[in-house]
């Protein structure tokens, strides 16, 4: 069974997709690895920072809540 043909969408070159192929669909082996030098996306995040979006998603699943389940009378 042949595996389907994709181009990947940052080196434009062409791979096939394999079941257990690391990364992403739409990218190739070599473009979907991170690089030893990345550090990821990881940020640092005092506590006031913290807290603000903790109540900001507070405030959204609320909404989000009485949107939802608000009764039409």
């Amino acid at each position: 069974m042949a595996f389907p043909i994709k181009v990947c969408s940052i080196c434009s070159e062409e791979f096939e997709l394999k079941p257990d192929k690391p990364g992403f669909a739409n990218q190739c082996p070599e473009c979907s690895t991170r690089e030893p030098g990345d550090p990821g996306k990881k940020r640092a995040v005092d506590a006031t920072q913290r807290k603000t979006e903790r109540e900001a998603n507070e405030a959204r699943r609320q909404a989000m809540r009485d949107l939802l389940y608000r009764k039409d009378s």
